[in-house]
């Protein structure tokens, strides 16, 4: 059974940077696709970055373009979110989100695992 676990979260100012991680537990890490999602209070649950077992990566154009960078490191079963510049509207809590199989979907409802989510806090 498949785990995941995000950390790295916390409260930083306008303008700099933060790396969030995504612990995957159980199941094969190399055919696993991993999404980051975030949700701010009173708004729905969108999608920031997605990166497959086989590493195509695909970016929310508006949310994560030159700024975010997601990453896997497979021998430490690991996925990373790097995010630089960061800007208030970025607050939100952060989930990293997977599925089984190498393809790529921006749409929450295709993932099947869920980690608890780690909260991001950008104010000056």
């Amino acid at each position: 059974q498949v785990q995941l676990a995000e950390s790295g979260g916390g409260l930083v100012q306008p303008g700099e940077s933060l790396r969030l991680s995504c612990a995957v537990s159980g199941g094969t890490f190399g055919t696993l696709t991993v999404a980051w999602f975030r949700q701010a209070p009173g708004k729905e649950r969108e999608y920031v970055a997605v990166m497959t077992g086989s590493g195509a990566t695909m970016y929310s154009i508006d949310r994560a373009k030159d700024r975010f960078t997601i990453a896997r490191d497979n021998t430490k079963r690991m996925v990373y979110l790097q995010m630089n510049s960061l800007e208030p509207e970025d607050t939100a809590k952060y989930y990293c989100a997977g599925r089984p199989g190498n393809v790529a979907t921006a749409n929450a409802s295709g993932y099947g695992i869920w980690g608890q989510g780690t909260q991001v806090t950008v104010a000056s």
